[in-house]
């Protein structure tokens, strides 16, 4: 039995191995990397006098920030490979301005992992090449998504993209086919499935077992589990 409905459970593996090795390499290259980034040793200070812990605790915490912080700059692309290994979606690469496009629905996206990755000051350039490929021939009469995996609010939304410009402090103009949507929307406008991005969630716990050779650490029974996903949508 598959994994699920809309991707083969290949392209799923596929598409965890790759965040699994760019993880891991986080968690590798910790030690040497901890110090390439300036550290506040004010901040240090106060932050393990207010928690009660060690500077060398500290410092175990710095490194796993900067791990967590690469999974997250790495789960857009996740986002992004997973819905365009879907049936009908072709992923656009470094240099297509935009991540995805599919002929049949109409529809080309740039994905996002969450809603504030993106800084107010860069929407406006995101919106300016959602608009630059909708012009372009082959992409007469589609919708441009601006779409943010991690929502900014726990309802669902697909409303027009409208950033603001912080040179002219106008916003950009309001074009229907020129979209702001949540994840869970567009994982269902990209599958045909109203549950595709829970069921990807539910299976993730399995898949990566699998993926790493191991078996199951029962995170799926974790009553944190589905709380986490259901806190978000």
């Amino acid at each position: 039995m598959s994994y699920l409905p809309f991707i083969s459970d290949d392209k799923l593996k596929r598409c965890v191995k790759t965040i699994l090795d760019k993880a891991s390499a986080a968690v590798e290259q910790a030690d040497e990397k901890v110090f390439s980034n300036v550290i506040d040793p004010f901040s240090a200070v106060f932050d393990s006098a207010i928690n009660g812990i060690s500077l060398s605790d500290w410092l175990e915490n710095e490194k796993n920030r900067q791990i967590q912080k690469t999974l997250q700059n790495a789960l857009g692309d996740f986002h992004q490979d997973i819905i365009s290994s879907m049936s009908g979606w072709e992923n656009l690469g470094i240099g297509g301005l935009v991540d995805v496009r599919n002929e049949e629905k109409k529809i080309i996206a740039e994905i996002k992992n969450k809603y504030n990755t993106t800084k107010g000051s860069d929407k406006k350039t995101l919106y300016d090449n959602l608009l630059v490929k909708l012009s372009e021939r082959h992409n007469k009469g589609f919708t441009g998504y601006y779409v943010e995996i991690i929502p900014s609010k726990h309802e669902p939304y697909n409303d027009f993209f409208t950033p603001s410009d912080n040179v002219t402090k106008k916003k950009r103009p309001k074009y229907k086919y020129i979209r702001v949507i949540d994840g869970k929307s567009f994982y269902e406008i990209a599958s045909g499935d109203a549950r595709a991005l829970r069921k990807l969630y539910d299976v993730l716990p399995i898949v990566i077992a699998d993926t790493k050779g191991v078996s199951a650490g029962g995170i799926e029974n974790d009553k944190l589990f589905f709380k986490l996903f259901d806190s978000v949508y």
